[in-house]
């Protein structure tokens, strides 16, 4: 072989060699590439995930502050409500001693067949004008009395101060009345204080 041979020989082997290089190079490139494709897409999974689960959070937690909220709205409607439909009561409730005070002067006053009941005349009638125009005030902002007298007792809106024996109330009635029982409204105002009946006394 001559040396003109031999040269060429050395040199294709080398570009051969050249070749083979070059491919390898390539075919790690493209295998690297698409381990980086690969990790990329996995943290785009991932943080979409994240974002989903935050997204989902975030409508669990405004769900449930717009249902406390209007939970809070309709707990103050209700407050107001009752406020304003009570917001009287104080005031007649100071009404209440002036009625017993008319009312006990009355009792007092009206003696029959005495010099007393004469006397006492006009100023009773002045009393009853009184106590009548209290009435009707009350009445007016719906304040009612509650009948005792000769009424089976209920703890629920009388009080009992004592019993005593009665030939014509039957027991566990009410006998009579130290102070009336008055509703507002529906509400109990203020329980009557009453003497109930323990029935006819033993022979």
């Amino acid at each position: 072989m001559s040396e003109k041979e031999r040269s060429e020989g050395i040199a294709e082997e080398a570009m051969d060699a050249s070749d083979t290089t070059a491919s390898a190079s390539a075919e790690n490139t493209a295998i690297k590439s698409e381990e980086t494709s690969a990790q990329h897409t996995q943290r785009l999974e991932k943080e979409l995930a994240e974002a989903t689960e935050e997204v989902t959070d975030l409508k669990d937690k405004m769900l449930r502050m717009a249902a406390e909220y209007e939970n809070y709205k309709k707990r103050n409607e209700r407050e107001r409500a009752t406020a304003m439909k009570y917001a009287g009561e104080h005031i007649f409730r100071e009404f209440l001693p002036v009625v017993d005070n008319l009312e006990r002067a009355l009792q007092q006053g009206a003696v029959e067949g005495s010099d007393t009941e004469k006397k006492l005349a006009g100023l009773l009638e002045g009393v009853e004008l009184t106590l009548k125009s209290l009435h009707t005030s009350l009445d007016k902002f719906e304040v009612k009395a509650i009948d005792s007298v000769g009424e089976p007792f209920d703890p629920n809106k009388q009080e009992a101060l004592t019993m005593e024996p009665s030939e014509t109330i039957p027991p566990n009635h009410v006998v009579n009345e130290f102070e009336k029982g008055y509703f507002y409204k529906d509400r109990l105002l203020r329980a009557a204080k009453v003497t109930v009946s323990s029935g006819k006394t033993d022979a």
